[in-house]
């Protein structure tokens, strides 16, 4: 899933108006944001297999330090223990916590039987959207336009570039989207699988800050 959880994060802004966006991104994202160095540095493994779903070539070989429910727990207790020691308040790094673990469950939905449910069993699950490209795009659209919908409602301009920013943000996730599920398969060169994803947390990350800083909550 790519839209769906950063959906989540512009939904979240509406309970947790506090909470930058920039962090929300980083928290819903952040297992797939150290996935890449874990995979750099081999202690995970992914394959390139074109045809494994009908919407992903990625074969998720081995990845239970990120993608497992269990670890899934650690990781958000973690990144919301740090967002308490930074900011003293403890709703806001409670739902930090919660975005981080809620990458497993939206993944749960559209993975095939490939998550682990802890590092040390055997036992993967995954209900296999991904099986299906119109129903993948709909989860997606349905998660990711509520969220904008939300975000956008809740929140005004301070400028025109408060505007045009989001725009921008939301054109590039839905080029980026349809880039991933329709262009050619990836390469299967680790490195250059870890550059791409690079320079794309780098672009969302810093369109996040863009928006934050031209837009704020509505009083």
């Amino acid at each position: 899933m790519f839209l769906g959880h950063y959906g989540l994060a512009f939904g979240v802004k509406k309970a947790a108006p506090q909470i930058s966006l920039l962090t929300l991104f980083v928290a819903v994202e952040f297992v797939d944001i150290i996935w890449p160095v874990m995979l750099l540095l081999g202690i995970e493994k992914v394959r390139i297999a074109p045809g494994i779903t009908e919407v992903t070539p990625f074969e998720f070989i081995h990845y239970p330090f990120t993608h497992s429910l269990l670890m899934g727990v650690v990781w958000g207790a973690v990144v919301g223990l740090f967002y308490w020691l930074f900011k003293k308040d403890l709703k806001s790094a409670v739902i930090v916590g919660l975005a981080v673990l809620s990458h497993w469950f939206l993944d749960f939905i559209v993975h095939v039987p490939d998550l682990p449910l802890t590092p040390f069993g055997s036992e993967k699950v995954g209900l296999g959207a991904w099986n299906s490209m119109p129903l993948t795009l709909f989860i997606e659209a349905v998660i990711f336009l509520s969220g904008v919908y939300l975000y956008a409602k809740n929140t005004e301009p301070v400028s025109k570039k408060g505007t045009w920013s989001l725009w921008i943000l939301v054109i590039f996730f839905m080029l980026t989207n349809t880039f991933n599920m329709f262009g050619p398969p990836p390469s299967d060169s680790i490195p250059t699988l870890f550059a791409s994803f690079v320079v794309l947390q780098v672009i969302v990350l810093a369109l996040a800050v863009w928006v934050d800083r031209n837009r704020k909550v509505k009083s």
